[in-house]
């Protein structure tokens, strides 16, 4: 067996493999995965030398007594295994079941909305994920996590989809994958902090963006034009989307104190990655938000979006159905307020801007706008295009280069 130390953060891990793929899946060998979080390096070599010794001297060593008392049961019980140290009946634990490993992950989440390492409507999703898992389970009649499959979690996405596409307003697939995102980690928090399982269940086909039916889709200019001429009393909403590449979550957050007037810019600190990002206002966007400044007289801590038909504060799902709408009377397909940052992104590209850039004002990473905008700016494609079609290339030098091998007198 093969150990080592990494650090992470600000704690020691100690981490070790034993026994091979092959035979693992075979049945001759257990395959056993180690981890351990220490608080200090020098703590981390003693329990490390401790293992060796213990695993070295065999099944009679007196240092199995010690380890007991330190290390996790089921990590204690499947090192004992591979020396033979004591009976299974003597050192069995009970079996990891999705409810155990359900209520510890609702307590590490809880641990980390305190640090402020997750937000409150994060810890929430993950829990709704969680929940309509442990409740497919259920129907199954399976609740521990070795009977838990890929199969069965296959099965999971099929009977979620059932149920998203029974709702009027549904994301569809995006939800699907968001689902699939948090059972992985759930999973992979079993397989590294709890030692529970040891090969995560959960296989991602990708991120959401590297499907192009599923990634970045800008809308096209003629359907600019649509929905703006049928925007009507969603106007406002409609500038504020294409106008500054916000997510639906900072567009129905917006106050009218994040307007700087002077500079005309938005100063707004993004909901997801925390980022402060200072977006400038366009003319025709900054034209629209003074006339519903002058007929509101709103404060400071106000919200811009208003809905329409009660006048109480625009929220994240009314925002969704409100886009449906529009694209209903536009005749639109699919207008989902995240399509606006995407046309967003692409047109600032397409108008010269770097990455860098569009990552600062969209509060993103210039990696994501590299990977999921970039490919659709169609300039960047002519532009290379006329690159090649000038100058000379490979293809020359190399024809070239034939011709001189076939007559040296060519070489000057």
């Amino acid at each position: 067996m093969t150990f080592r130390i990494k650090k992470r953060g600000n704690t020691y891990r100690i981490e070790g493999r034993y026994g091979e793929r092959a035979k693992r899946d075979s049945g001759e060998r257990e395959r056993l995965r180690l981890s351990l979080g220490t608080s200090t390096g020098d703590a981390a070599q003693k329990l490390l030398g401790r293992i060796d010794r213990a695993l070295a001297d065999g099944p009679d060593s007196p240092l199995w007594k010690e380890l007991r008392g330190v290390l996790p049961p089921e990590t204690f019980s499947r090192l004992a295994r591979i020396v033979g140290h004591a009976p299974e009946k003597q050192i069995a634990t009970p079996r990891p079941t999705w409810e155990g490993l359900a209520a510890k992950f609702s307590a590490w989440m809880s641990q980390q909305v305190i640090f402020g390492k997750l937000r409150s409507s994060t810890k929430v999703r993950y829990t709704q994920t969680v929940k309509s898992f442990g409740e497919f389970l259920k129907t199954r009649d399976v609740s521990e996590l070795d009977q838990i499959s890929r199969a069965l979690v296959e099965d999971f996405k099929a009977w979620r989809m059932k149920a998203v596409l029974e709702k009027k307003f549904s994301r569809g697939g995006r939800s699907i994958a968001l689902d699939a995102a948090i059972l992985h980690k759930v999973f992979a928090y079993a397989v590294s902090d709890c030692e529970l399982i040891d090969r995560n269940p959960v296989k991602l086909d990708g991120r959401p963006g590297d499907d192009p039916e599923r990634g970045a889709q800008p809308f096209k200019a003629a359907e600019l034009a649509k929905l703006r001429d049928a925007a009507g009393p969603d106007l406002l909403t409609f500038l504020l989307l294409r106008w500054t590449g916000m997510r639906g979550s900072d567009v129905v957050g917006l106050r009218w104190g994040e307007i700087d007037w002077d500079s005309r810019e938005i100063n707004r600190l993004t909901l997801k990655r925390r980022k402060r990002v200072i977006v400038p206002i366009h003319q025709e966007l900054l034209f629209a938000l003074e006339v519903e400044h002058e007929r509101r007289k709103p404060q400071p801590e106000d919200r811009i979006l208003l809905n329409p038909q009660t006048g109480t504060p625009l929220t994240r799902p009314r925002l969704y159905e409100r886009m449906l709408a529009l694209g209903r009377r536009a005749g639109v397909l699919g207008p989902n307020p995240h399509r606006f940052r995407d046309t967003y992104a692409v047109d600032l590209l397409a108008r010269g801007a770097s990455p860098y850039d569009v990552a600062k004002l969209l509060g993103d990473t210039v990696d994501t706008i590299e990977k999921h905008y970039a490919p659709f700016v169609k300039e960047l494609r002519e532009r290379a295009r006329r690159i090649m079609e000038t100058g000379e290339g490979l293809e020359i030098t190399g024809t070239q280069r034939a011709q001189e091998r076939a007559d040296p007198k060519m070489v000057q």
